[in-house]
């Protein structure tokens, strides 16, 4: 990446990630090469044909990434992911935790996280991302994000959707179990993670999980020392 490109956010949290708009821009949402399918009754488990994303900003403000973290941060660090991919569940364990604990709180960096369900490999991870977000409702977002994954291996290999399994989990985070349960059985949440795995095609993200740094993508996102360092340097600390 040229000089010119390597920007960096130093005044706000997202902005980092609005830097991303040109590479959405240049290629154009018309140009969207993911598959959307149509709505369908009981619980939305797949993506789904969304309407009113034909510019970038558009689909930038459908996607609502979930964040942790102060605002004013002068890094944000982007985080791609997959409820079903153990890649990202290995991420979730070992490498979040530590950024949370060393680089957010210390005011320095910003975590954004973004859905990307590889459904065509990982036929859960969309109704995982949705259970997350009916999670989110209730303010327990982070806390049914970390038993989703911790139980990763239990409903992954379910050959039926683990709607059972989430309610579970969502009750030990507690939860209000009847809100919740409405909401893992319906559609809500489906055009939001849509967007998320939209967006992500449209900014050449193909794979989980991915981590950008203020429009710097990290070659291993398990490195937190280098991960840690590339914080450090765009904040100027």
């Amino acid at each position: 990446m040229s000089a010119k490109k390597k920007t960096a956010a130093k005044s706000s949290g997202f902005r980092g990630y609005y830097l991303l708009l040109g590479v959405v821009a240049a290629v154009g949402v018309a140009a969207i090469g993911y598959a959307v399918r149509g709505k369908g009754g009981g619980a939305a488990t797949e993506p789904i044909d969304l309407k009113g994303v034909d510019n970038p900003s558009q689909l930038v403000a459908m996607a609502e990434g979930v964040s942790v973290g102060k605002e004013d941060a002068p890094v944000t660090l982007i985080v791609f992911s997959d409820y079903q991919c153990p890649g990202c569940a290995q991420f979730a364990a070992r490498i979040k935790p530590v950024l949370e604990e060393n680089e957010v709180k210390a005011g320095k960096a910003r975590i954004v996280y973004y859905d990307l369900p590889l459904t065509s490999i990982h036929p859960h991870a969309f109704l995982a991302a949705r259970a997350a977000r009916c999670a989110g409702d209730q303010g327990k977002y982070w806390e049914l994000h970390e038993e989703i994954f911790h139980h990763q291996s239990k409903w992954s290999s379910k050959r039926s959707a683990p709607i059972d399994e989430f309610k579970e989990y969502a009750a030990k985070v507690g939860v209000d179990q009847a809100a919740f349960a409405s909401c893992l059985e319906s559609d809500r949440y489906a055009e939001t993670v849509t967007a998320n795995a939209m967006l992500a095609r449209q900014l050449g993200v193909n794979s989980t999980p991915t981590v950008i740094i203020n429009n710097r993508r990290i070659r291993d996102p398990f490195d937190y020392n280098a991960i840690s360092q590339l914080i450090a340097e765009e904040a100027g600390s």
